[in-house]
C-alpha cells in the first residue's frame, strides 16, 4: 500500500516546487529560513518540508515592488 502524497491535493508544495517557484538554491532558502525571512514550512516527522500554497502566495505578495 502506497501512502498518498501530501502534497498531491494542490494545498501544499514540496520543497522542490518552491524552490522552483523562487528560482532560488536551497542554500539561500534555508539561510531565509534561518534568518526568518522565507515563507512559512511544514516540516515532516521524516524531514521533508512542505509549503503551504496561500503561505507561499502571501509571501510572494509582501515582497512585490511597486513600479
Amino acid at each position: 500500500m502506497t501512502r498518498p502524497n501530501p502534497a498531491s491535493n494542490g494545498q501544499l508544495l514540496t520543497l522542490a516546487e518552491v524552490l522552483d517557484t523562487l528560482r532560488v538554491p536551497r542554500s539561500t532558502f534555508f539561510r531565509w529560513k534561518a534568518t526568518g525571512r522565507a515563507p512559512r514550512t511544514i516540516k515532516y516527522p521524516n524531514g521533508n518540508l512542505y509549503v503551504r500554497r496561500r503561505d507561499l502566495e502571501s509571501w510572494l505578495s509582501e515582497h512585490e515592488e511597486s513600479a
